[in-house]
């Protein structure tokens, strides 16, 4: 007696299809698993047996065999329970082998039958839409799989749920998609005193998803500035939604169901390591620049992280992917993020301060941001100095420009950039802009063109810096509202990439 079910191994965010194969046949009692399983999939049989025993199902005296094929693919989690369950029950008669064969399964069986909620419900709902399978997963994540919206997701709370919906005693009803979820309210620029040039330097990265350097002494603001920075992002459209939350799906942190339309603030410490943020560990899981994909990295202390771990982000920022390369897994991610870095202009934080500046000045200075690669620092667009508040501005009340007026002009300049690349599958914002693309539409006029060809060749700028000029200045031509490149748009791109008095910039 043999029988089929499918369920999916992933493979970064891609969801590959594994057909679950069991043959029931005489000879000595075993319950063998085969098809390269990792620890927990080989586990799976003692948490099946017993699954089995609660409902009253008694596995036959004979040789139990499971195939997970194709056989050369490592399998890994928890989620394989539900599959081999059904394809077991399948084998014994117990439930339909036709309809068994319809549906991909995913979901971790407890010892009394309960599913338990796996991590990927919604890039496995995506691969079950391509097979024109039915999905059947837990009911934990029923809701998430259902955003997929191409199949049908059955959501199940236990094992025996399953044996009365495919014996018929008791159909399922189709899970519906979860809620969107309603974040916390975003702060509001207008609580930042001051920093107007920083201000400036955040609509702008907003507006085309220009990488920022923000460099002051402790206590200026530029934490402050970046908290801020997603009041102004335009929220996620539905494919962005869906790209993100797939990544999120996988590393575990949907929670019920809810997919979000806000765009992703990652910010993590100084001491992560290199897997945290680049992705990798048990599994090649996504990294911190994944989870950060078509949102923001906010990298504090910058000069604090590993310089090993910093130089990596230099190709993923360049391609929007990374390749996430282990002995047993080559896996590739999305990764195309908004990235913020901030740091102190020294190691004691008052390089620009003579009243409090360490004996080791400037020579301090050049020590700690020399930390950042030349090469790194060349893929900043934008790069602003973040003077100290005065005290006594401090004081006064908060009168600044708000998230949403500045979040309008960014809207709108994001949908002239909707427009001007409708007909691109690869061109988003301006930031994308690259070879011939970035001559048609970010070639500045005659003035402008003579401008940035003297400052490249006094200045010194690298052909990337350069084009990264260029990008920027088309994005301030779109918060202008301007079709063409002109000569102050060029000029502010350009002031913004100039060296700073720190010297670190």
């Amino acid at each position: 007696m043999t029988a089929r079910a499918y369920t999916v191994a992933f493979e970064g965010v891609e969801a590959r299809l594994v057909e679950v194969q069991c043959a029931v046949s005489p000879g000595a009692p075993a319950f063998m698993l085969v098809g390269l399983p990792d620890k927990a999939v080989s586990e799976a049989r003692e948490r099946v047996r017993a699954a089995l025993q609660a409902l009253s199902i008694a596995l036959p005296a004979k040789r139990i065999t499971v195939n997970l094929s194709p056989a050369d693919l490592p399998k890994e989690g928890s989620h394989f329970d539900l599959p081999i369950a059904l394809a077991l029950l399948a084998a014994l008669d117990i439930v339909p082998r036709e309809e068994v064969e319809g549906t991909v399964a995913l979901g971790e069986l407890s010892l009394d039958g309960r599913l338990i909620a796996v991590a990927g419900a919604l890039p496995a709902a995506m691969a079950a839409a391509v097979e024109e399978r039915t999905l059947l997963c837990p009911r934990a994540c029923g809701a998430e799989a259902a955003w997929v919206g191409a199949t049908t997701v059955l959501a199940p709370a236990s094992l025996d749920e399953v044996l009365q919906h495919y014996t018929g005693r008791r159909p399922l009803i189709p899970a519906e998609a979860g809620e969107v979820r309603a974040g916390a309210p975003p702060r509001d620029f207008r609580e930042v005193k001051g920093q107007e040039r920083a201000k400036r330097a955040m609509e702008i990265a907003a507006a085309g998803r220009h990488h920022l350097f923000l460099v002051g002494t402790p206590g200026s603001g530029k934490s402050m500035l970046a908290a801020r920075l997603p009041g102004i992002l335009p929220p996620l459209s539905a494919p962005e939604a869906l790209e993100t939350s797939m990544i999120h799906s996988l590393a575990g942190l949907l929670t019920e169901g809810g997919i979000s339309r806000e765009r992703p603030f990652r910010e993590p410490h100084h001491t992560a390591s290199m897997a945290a943020i680049i992705g990798g560990g048990r599994g090649a899981k996504p990294g911190e620049i994944s989870l950060a994909h078509n949102g923001v990295l906010f990298l504090d202390e910058f000069p604090e992280f590993p310089r090993m771990v910093l130089d990596t982000l230099r190709q993923p920022i360049e391609t929007g992917s990374v390749m996430v390369a282990r002995a047993n897994a080559h896996v590739r991610y999305p990764c195309r993020f908004l990235l913020i870095a901030a740091a102190n202009p020294c190691k004691c934080g008052y390089l620009t301060d003579p009243a409090r500046a360490c004996g080791r000045t400037p020579i301090c200075g050049e020590d700690y941001l020399g930390r950042i690669s030349g090469p790194l620092m060349d893929r900043f667009d934008l790069r602003v100095e973040v003077p100290p508040v005065a005290f006594a501005d401090l004081d006064l009340p908060a009168n600044g420009e708000s998230s949403a007026s500045i979040a309008a002009r960014v809207a709108a300049a994001r949908d002239r950039q909707t427009a001007r690349f409708k007909d691109s599958p690869t061109l988003r914002v301006n930031a994308d802009l690259e070879g011939a693309a970035l001559e048609d539409h970010a070639a500045p006029d005659a003035e402008g063109r003579a401008l940035i060809g003297r400052v490249a060749e006094r200045m010194g700028l690298s052909a990337r810096g350069y084009h990264r000029v260029l990008r920027v200045a088309r994005t301030i031509a779109d918060l202008d509202g301007s079709a063409s490149v002109r000569k102050p748009h060029v000029a502010e791109a350009i002031s913004f990439r100039l060296a700073s008095a720190t010297g670190g910039l």
